[in-house]
Order: C-alpha cells, then sequence, then structure tokens
C-alpha cells in the first residue's frame, strides 16, 4: 500500500494499473501520478497500461492503427499511458522513465484543459505550461537538450 500520508486522488478520480511493468519501473508510481494530477490540477482518472491497449483504443477512437504514449479522453476525464511507448521515448531522450511519466501525465492533463500542440504558438503556450508545471515537480525541463 502507497504512503498513508500522501495525497489521494480527487473524488471520483481512480489511478489503475493493468502493466506491472510501471510498478517494477517507477518507484512510487502511485505517488508520483498523485503528484503530477494534483499540480496540473487535473481530476483525470489514470490508467497505466501496455501498447496492446493503447493501440486498439487509439484505432477505434482515433483511426490510427498504433501505440501512442498517451491518449486523453474528455468524458469522463482520463489519460493512459502505453508503457512500451513511453519507456522507448525515455530511453531514446535519456531520461528516467519516472519523470518522462510526469511529463507525459501533465501533457495528457494540460490536453483535457483545452491545450493542443497542432499550431507551432499553441505549441511553444503549451511546452510552457508544461515546464513551469513540472518544475513544481522538481523535473527538469523536458524541452532542453531536443
Amino acid at each position: 500500500m502507497d504512503d498513508p500520508e500522501s495525497p489521494g486522488p480527487p473524488r471520483g478520480v481512480e489511478i489503475v494499473i493493468t502493466d506491472r511493468r510501471w510498478r517494477a519501473r517507477v518507484p512510487d508510481v502511485l505517488l508520483r501520478v498523485r503528484r503530477a494530477l494534483a499540480a496540473a490540477g487535473c481530476a483525470a482518472s489514470v490508467a497505466l497500461t501496455d501498447d496492446r491497449t493503447v493501440r486498439r483504443l487509439n484505432f477505434r477512437d482515433r483511426g490510427k492503427n498504433k501505440p501512442t504514449n498517451v491518449l486523453t479522453y474528455e468524458q469522463p476525464p482520463e489519460i493512459l499511458l502505453a508503457f512500451g511507448v513511453v519507456a522507448r521515448e525515455a530511453r531514446r531522450e535519456g531520461k528516467s522513465l519516472a519523470r518522462h511519466l510526469s511529463h507525459l501525465l501533465i501533457h495528457g492533463a494540460l490536453h483535457l484543459q483545452g491545450y493542443d500542440h497542432h499550431h507551432p504558438g499553441a505549441a511553444r503556450e503549451m511546452e510552457a505550461e508544461e515546464t513551469r508545471i513540472l518544475s513544481r515537480l522538481g523535473v527538469p525541463n523536458p524541452w532542453k537538450n531536443r
């Protein structure tokens, strides 16, 4: 069980881990998820899952037959992360899996708050907000050295 002193997710928020590698590879994964959601002011449920699940949902709901790092759904608010994609990205970018998880949780939370990155100005705005929130969590700017 988690640290009883750590804040729980907001009421109605559920954190589900369906891929055991999240627990094995990310120390204090539940606490990290809770802290990221709180820092972003987000009341979404989170599913830490596998590439196959995310690929299936990405195809069903977005017509893209491939896994992606993070999927968000507005109703009910939910953030799903694919372990394999996230782990490969972290390794390729020389980042810890835990820090990359925090970044992608914030990224998903901001999507749920209306941020997007399809245009350069909007992308810069979203990146700046991600960086600001991540700094409060002690996570370095993910956009440096890219």
